[in-house]
């Protein structure tokens, strides 16, 4: 365990990991994930907010729930421990390491209609979280109709007395990770937040590492 906390034993050597995928900053990803297997999402640079979700590989439908997740865990952030539910209440993953502490599941995807409602007109063209989720499931023969609210690994979203949500600068720093171990055979899609308007990313997208370690049984 380190000094913050956080870990969660196993610690895996990134040297174990059976796939590794370097996603560009901006970039969307999507990948499977077996039942018993581990992903592990890097910030290589720091201050990166990765827009993730979850979908049952087995059913589509059967799908991450943000409001179910903070139901079940009774707390507003994804740490270790937290416990991944979907839609249908099924368990869908387990978070088992976490270096930075501070994951948000309530602000959900930029857009461009997001944008441009906060930041103004010029706005309107800018690349977008939800725009790369679009283009990433369909791949997998769903539409924006299939997008749901998503965790925002990394993103420090503090949330004020009152209810309202704050976007501010990122805490993780270069090299921190966070860990899930699949609970079902998952399909996994992410977004490298393109965002350059708010302080999610410090203004300056970078890239991201995803590993994937073999489960117990290989």
């Amino acid at each position: 365990m380190n000094a913050k906390g956080f870990f969660a034993a196993p610690v895996r050597d990134p040297r174990t990991a059976i796939q590794t995928h370097r996603v560009p900053a901006e970039a969307p990803w999507s990948g499977f994930v077996k039942r018993g297997q581990s992903i592990r999402i890097i910030d290589l640079e720091g201050q990166q907010a990765v827009d993730t979700l979850f979908y049952s590989a087995a059913d589509f439908a059967d799908r991450y729930s943000a409001q179910d997740t903070v139901r079940v865990q009774g707390a507003a952030y994804v740490t270790t421990g937290t416990r991944l539910i979907s839609n249908e209440g099924h368990l869908m993953g387990v978070v088992t390491a976490d270096t930075c502490g501070r994951h948000d599941t309530s602000a959900g995807a930029c857009s461009c209609e997001s944008n441009t409602a906060r930041f103004g007109q010029h706005t309107r063209y800018l690349h977008a979280c939800r725009e790369n989720f679009v283009y990433e499931v369909t791949k997998h023969g769903m539409s924006k109709r299939d997008i749901v609210p998503n965790i925002n690994f990394f993103m420090n979203v503090p949330i004020a007395p009152n209810g309202e949500l704050a976007i501010v600068d990122g805490v993780s720093k270069p090299g921190d990770y966070v860990e899930i171990r699949a609970e079902m055979d998952l399909l996994c899609v992410i977004s490298n937040c393109p965002q350059i308007n708010n302080p999610c990313n410090g203004f300056n997208p970078t890239p991201i590492e995803v590993l994937i370690f073999a489960g117990d049984e290989g």
